[in-house]
């Protein structure tokens, strides 16, 4: 499996681990020149859209999956996130950015969900 085919897996499982939390998912892989945000949801108990990167790893010889999201990565999510809110004609919304963090142990997935990062 190659590290694109990698990437989607988690984001899926990510998207069905979401959904059991009951949130409500709006949009995965949006898009544009100002970056790209993995999953765009909205979480119903706090009454927040929310702007997920997901971060996968086979192993933990490189770190954490959610120590590779920076501080310049935080604001290239938070940015495309605006621009979405004006795509949307959204006004004065509620919003945060979560990490869905996923290792991959002997094929099982062990799933962090880290909220509010920025």
């Amino acid at each position: 499996m190659d590290r694109k085919e990698f990437g989607k897996k988690g984001e899926l499982k990510a998207v069905e681990f979401l959904k059991k939390k009951g949130f409500k998912i709006i949009e995965t892989n949006y898009l544009k020149r100002a970056g790209e945000i993995d999953i765009i949801a909205f979480d119903p108990e706090w009454k927040e859209y929310v702007f997920i990167e997901v971060k996968s790893r086979r192993s933990l010889s490189f770190g954490y999956p959610e120590e590779s999201v920076d501080e310049k990565k935080i604001q290239k999510i938070s940015d495309t996130a605006e621009n979405w809110f004006i795509e949307k004609d959204i006004k004065d919304p509620e919003w945060r950015i979560d990490i869905i963090s996923i290792e991959w142990q002997n094929k099982i997935p062990k799933i962090t969900h880290i909220q509010n990062i920025s």
